[in-house]
């Protein structure tokens, strides 16, 4: 046919085969050598049926991700899967791999469907803010049902090869070669007489409360999204229009979506997750140090999580504490939180046994003598932290890779207090570590190539999105954080209370807002570190924490103490707001001499935002991240910014850049200092570019 797609007999079977590596990507050559492959297939009167099946690892798993945003290039897909249909001779998919997406919707065009038994099938598009277009909603459902189809469509799971056949979306496992039990299938359809079976002439129906009552059902996890309630809609379409009719409002569906922010944010994300994997100046060649066994320090709430996400993969972890008492404690939580999982049924007793068999504590740091990494997970101070580097410098052995945990100190610091300072590097995982997939790679000065080329390619084999960062106060993450919450202390000191300020930031599609986010982590952990570097002989009229401290000198921690920013309730983590938090933030609000005023909604978001963006740009400026997507992708993987609103630089530059630059121009006017407008976006502001531009 083409490149692309092969076509070939085998007696009376004629095999289109596609080979476009890696994944059989359906780009237009592809959909037009299927297109074409069928039509000789059906033109052919030797030929009795056609099996089209992917070369390589896999069938199609989905759509070119280069003709993303680009005009499409004729044959649609759809008019591919039409053709395919609307044979007169049986067509059967032949399934290993992963068919995906367009790479499923075209084994639901074929009248027949077999695969390998590891095979895997799916419709993930809700994950990019779109809907399966090419058919993917009016088939299923005919196929499988409209619950099995909501719950395929609208969650984006995959389904192994097994549990498709139980659907109805597979008619056989073929154990053996794939190809040859496809043919063999082929030729028993022929030898059977059966008619083409087009899965468009079947018909579903459903309850129409169904719909109703799977909105509710998804309603908290899909809080914000366009695309699930979408799908939904087009899923109903299937039960109540013909299939025409039912066709064309799934491309209108698909097109309303496609063109939304919000899928742009979700795809921009999809398309920052994997260019965050990039090192700009790494050398291709760099070599990586093997990483088999693992040594933490510290097996506190942060240590064992970062411990669980070693053992989960199979490496092994030696767990180091002060004390027995600690260490017991820190093994305890541990496997505490695996039990959780086993009662839930989403680990086996055995898979947790093997799991905590691979960690052992220890009070001995000679014991991490032959760890090929050694994560420092102890407490947040620079004299601690150097005196553990220095007791590892000592007992390592050479090659190893010294990390450091820490969320905000000087990783050159830390690394001057060894000899080697070109293997120490800080991974910064993010609370819950066994949960949060974000993981911060801070390169020192002196990080070699090697460890930071070891650590990114670690961070895929624990499942974590590693994004590279250089040293600064918080690095990335938290120090765009700082910039959000001083905004939201001072507008509490200006006239905001927290319920307001927290249900703007919720209502924007945040989990929750800088006040019932406070009290879930603990407010405690904050003025500790306020304490720290706001000694209060050095504070003056710009410091914005006094609020927040007056509350922890009371003893509101947050939900741990059952008071907080807000009330709780015993056993219950609903806040209320608090008249005694009020009081003690008018009270400050007088002392200081503010008269307070109402505050606006668009005024409390845009000062969390771009106070964000503003302090990004600075972060740009100065080298610390490699790119405004990667700054994106370290809030929507560890703050939980929500993934249709791209981060806050690309929802900066959908807001559009001039615009932001205004309001931020405005803000230090009238609040001073803190909103000095970074160089960098004043200079894309007036070239009315965008952070995408750089």
């Amino acid at each position: 046919m083409n490149a692309l797609v092969s076509y070939d007999r085998r007696g009376p079977i004629a095999v289109v085969m596609v080979n476009n590596p890696p994944v059989n990507a359906l780009a237009q050559g592809v959909r037009q050598g299927l297109k074409d492959g069928v039509a000789a297939g059906g033109a052919d009167p030797e030929v009795k049926a056609i099996v089209v099946i992917g070369g390589g690892r896999t069938f199609p798993a989905g759509a070119d991700i280069t003709e993303f945003g680009k005009p499409l290039a004729e044959p649609g897909l759809g008019a591919v899967i039409d053709s395919m249909e609307m044979s007169d001779k049986p067509v059967i998919a032949a399934i290993h791999g992963t068919a995906l997406g367009g790479g499923l919707e075209i084994c639901l065009g074929c009248h027949f469907r077999v695969a390998a038994p590891t095979a895997q099938v799916g419709l993930p598009e809700v994950t990019l803010g779109i809907l399966p277009g090419a058919g993917g909603t009016q088939r299923t459902p005919r196929l499988v049902g409209a619950q099995a189809a909501l719950e395929m469509i609208t969650s984006g799971q995959f389904v192994k090869a097994p549990k498709a056949r139980d659907m109805g979306l597979i008619d056989e496992i073929v154990e053996g070669d794939l190809l040859d039990g496809a043919i063999a299938f082929a030729e028993k359809v022929v030898a059977e007489g059966r008619p083409v079976r087009r899965t468009r002439d079947l018909t579903v129906t459903a309850d129409p409360a169904l719909f109703e009552q799977f909105e509710k059902g998804i309603a908290r996890k899909a809080r914000g999204f366009l695309s699930p309630f979408k799908c939904i809609e087009a899923v109903r379409n299937a039960t109540i229009l013909p299939f025409d009719e039912g066709i064309r409002r799934e491309r209108e569906l698909f097109m309303e979506l496609v063109t939304s922010d919000h899928s742009k944010g979700q795809r921009h994300i999809f398309f920052a997750e994997r260019t965050a994997a990039k090192v700009a100046d790494l050398p291709k060649d760099t070599p990586v140090r093997d990483v088999a066994a693992v040594g933490i320090v510290g097996a506190g709430t942060m240590g064992g999580g970062i411990a669980m996400n070693f053992v989960n993969v199979g490496i092994p972890v030696t767990l180091v504490e002060a004390s027995q008492e600690a260490l017991e404690k820190g093994l305890a939580v541990i496997a505490r939180n695996y039990a959780n999982t086993v009662s839930k049924g989403r680990l086996s007793q055995d898979a947790m046994d093997k799991r905590m068999s691979l960690i052992t504590g220890t009070l001995d740091y000679a014991d991490l003598a032959q760890a090929d990494l050694v994560i420092e997970a102890v407490f947040e101070g620079m004299d601690l932290k150097k005196e553990v580097f220095g007791k590892l410098d000592a007992t390592c052995k050479p090659g190893a890779i010294l990390a450091t945990n820490t969320s905000t100190l000087d990783v050159n610091e830390i690394a001057a207090a060894t000899g080697r300072p070109g293997d120490v590097i800080g991974l910064h995982f993010f609370s819950p570590a066994n949960v949060m997939r974000l993981l911060e790679i801070v390169r020192g000065a002196e990080t070699s190539h090697e460890v930071i080329a070891t650590s990114m390619k670690l961070a895929r084999t624990i499942r974590k999105v590693g994004v590279l960062v250089g040293v600064c106060d918080g690095f990335v993450g938290n120090r765009i954080l700082a910039a959000y919450l001083n905004q939201a202390f001072q507008m509490l000191e200006e006239g905001a209370l927290p319920a307001q300020v927290d249900k703007v930031m919720y209502d924007f599609g945040l989990a929750m807002g800088p006040f019932a986010m406070g009290d879930l982590a603990g407010n405690d952990v904050g003025w500790r570190v306020r304490q720290e570097r706001f000694p209060v002989a050095s504070r003056d009229a710009s410091y914005v924490g006094t609020i927040a401290d007056r509350l922890c000198e009371a003893g509101r921690f947050g939900q741990k103490t059952a008071k907080g920013w807000y009330d709780y309730a015993p056993g219950s983590r609903t806040p209320v707001p608090s008249d005694e938090v009020e009081k003690v933030i008018l009270a400050v609000s007088e002392e200081k001499g503010i008269t307070r005023r109402q505050i606006d909604d668009e005024e409390i978001l845009k000062r969390c935002l771009y106070a964000m963006v503003n302090e990004g740009a600075k972060i740009l400026e100065e080298g610390i991240a490699q790119r405004s997507s990667d700054i994106d992708v370290v809030y929507v993987f560890g703050y939980g910014f929500p993934v249709y609103r791209g981060g806050p630089m690309f929802h900066a530059d959908l807001q559009g850049l001039k615009n932001v630059y205004a309001d931020v121009v405005a803000f230090h006017e009238r609040l001073g200092d803190a909103w000095s407008p970074a160089m960098l976006l004043e200079r894309l502001a007036g070239e009315g570019k965008s952070f995408s531009d750089l």
